[in-house]
């Protein structure tokens, strides 16, 4: 999404990996942004951001790491832009996201990255 949209109140941010060998593999899931935030940082949350638990058992980002020799992977970052702010605990899957911003998406943006090892 190049500009947010009117009315947008809340951002969320999610990273995915659907080539992952036993399936969809979570990388980040993060909301509570502010929609006038420049630029986002894998290394800290903003300040009033929730961060949910990742595939790797921790809250947080966790970078591209595929099986060497399985291939490109497809990292899918999706950008929500919500109309309200959603209430979760830090640690939440992203199942729990996806179920809290129901009803309350504005738009979405796709950015796709690859990287094989």
């Amino acid at each position: 999404m190049s500009e947010v949209p009117a009315g947008s109140v809340e951002l969320a941010l999610t990273c995915v990996d659907p080539d992952a060998p036993r399936g969809t593999f979570v990388h980040w899931v993060l909301w509570g942004l502010d929609p006038s935030m420049g630029k986002l940082s894998p290394s800290e949350a903003p300040a009033g951001a929730g961060q949910g638990r990742n595939d790797f058992g921790r809250q947080g980002y966790g970078g591209p790491c595929p099986p060497p020799g399985h291939g490109t992977h497809h990292y899918q970052f999706t950008l929500y832009a919500l109309r309200r702010p959603i209430a979760l605990e830090d640690g939440a899957t992203i199942a729990e996201l996806y179920q809290a911003m129901e009803g309350n998406i504005l738009a979405e943006a796709v950015l796709v990255g690859t990287y094989e090892r």
